[in-house]
């Protein structure tokens, strides 16, 4: 049996023996073997798929592979032409297909695409199995001898070899895809499984076959899902409130948070995700507070008690006391 180990898991684990963080080829082997020989009911198996299983998975990652790698090289493509000859990207909206491929490898630079005649455009388009041809051959011929800026002569044949080797290594890139897609059908066809996957919406033969190419076919992947209810209640968790839940005989309703108070009759404010601005929420705060209390009748707050009226003292005569038996006006 072979057990999956994330290498964080294995970092972590080998802190618990040592910690000096030294990391040798021996010692990472002692390791793991001791944590599977310790800890396995904590580590999960890997699922074993079968033959088939693995022969498909193999020809449909290369075949998705290529299918990137062919994308790639239309990018270079199409970068190569924008700089000297941008009719081109006009003419053909595809540039992986058969007839832009034959054609831009007979001709590719604007003089020798000006001198391709309708019979030879019109030849290729067949052999791509086209329709519409009289319409699609006019249409390239309009756009291939139109007047563009373009690069000097030599800087012109420059180009041109190299669109003529990206067009070799994107036509042996397609023949190679189209050979996958028959070796991965094949081998498709030949899963016991292929007719549960196909009776699938959406489906075909391909996408089909990279469900149990990615997904696997190991029958035992999840059977803690097939165990007992006996089995699966140990796995879940023992809080007092689920227990609860699973004895409550009324349904549950959803409860209305306190911060929110209940609309009474009439008018409701409309459920929606979007707030108005804040200032103009400001603006409508504040008229809906003048509306309601009056500004003359409203009293500015205060901390403390207002002073209440005292007499003067009768002793005080401005800022001196009055000496006794002495008339305080002479």
């Amino acid at each position: 049996m072979v057990y999956g180990v994330n290498p964080l898991q294995a970092s972590r684990y080998r802190e618990r023996h040592g910690v000096s963080g030294a990391k040798s080829d021996t010692g990472d082997a002692h390791m793991l073997t001791d944590m599977v020989r310790t800890d396995s009911r904590q580590l999960r198996a890997v699922a074993g798929d079968s033959p088939d299983a693995e022969a498909v998975k193999v020809v449909a990652r290369t075949r998705k592979t290529l299918i990137w790698e062919r994308t790639r090289q239309v990018q270079r493509l199409r970068h190569q032409l924008r700089e000297y000859f941008p009719a081109a990207l006009e003419a053909f909206d595809d540039l992986d297909a058969p007839d832009a491929l034959e054609l831009l490898g007979k001709a590719p630079d604007p003089a020798k695409a000006a001198k391709l005649t309708r019979a030879q455009i019109s030849a290729a388009l067949k052999r791509a199995r086209r329709r519409d041809i009289p319409g699609k051959a006019t249409v390239i011929l309009a756009a291939l001898r139109s007047a563009q800026l373009g690069q000097p002569p030599a800087v012109t044949a420059a180009y041109a070899v190299t669109v003529r080797s990206l067009v070799a290594v994107i036509t042996v890139l397609n023949e190679q895809v189209k050979t996958l897609q028959g070796q991965v059908e094949a081998d498709f066809g030949r899963h016991p499984d292929a007719e549960i996957y196909l009776s699938q919406p959406g489906l075909g033969p391909v996408p089909g076959a990279r469900v149990p190419g990615e997904s696997g076919d190991d029958p035992d992947r999840y059977a803690m899902e097939r165990q007992g209810p006996q089995e699966l209640r140990r796995h879940q968790p023992h809080h007092p409130c689920l227990r609860k839940e699973e004895d409550r005989r009324r349904p549950i309703h959803p409860q209305q948070p306190a911060h929110r108070r209940a609309h009474g009759p009439g008018l409701r404010r409309p459920q929606r995700l979007t707030r108005l601005p804040r200032p103009l929420r400001r603006r409508a705060r504040q008229r809906h507070r003048a509306q309601r209390c009056p500004a003359q009748t409203r009293q500015p707050a205060r901390r403390h008690l207002p002073r209440m009226p005292q007499d003067p003292h009768p002793l005080r005569r401005g800022n001196r006391l009055a000496v006794p038996g002495k008339d305080p006006s002479i």
